[in-house]
């Protein structure tokens, strides 16, 4: 947990923010099909802590384990480049 604590204190508050709503949409995908943490640790195949952490919103927990829990679910992600600024 303190290793969560030296990373989330290295990068930004936005940053920080959207790590959070990926957490809570996760959990949310997984509630809403049922299924409990044991599940989900099981089908990702990784240990149902880092569910957990990654439902908590915790800066530390790799990107291939969110995105991986997130396509588990059906929620599909974008990358929006800075520059993009939604003019065409």
């Amino acid at each position: 947990m303190a290793k969560g604590k030296r990373i989330s204190a290295e990068i930004g508050g936005d940053a920080i923010q959207a790590i959070k709503e990926l957490g809570a949409a996760a959990k949310l995908a997984r509630t809403s099909a049922g299924e409990g943490q044991a599940a989900a640790a099981a089908r990702l195949g990784v240990h149902v802590q880092t569910i957990a952490r990654i439902e908590s919103g915790e800066p530390g927990v790799a990107i291939g384990h969110v995105l991986g829990m997130l396509a588990l679910y059906g929620i599909s992600t974008k990358l929006q480049h800075p520059d993009a600024g939604g003019s065409a």
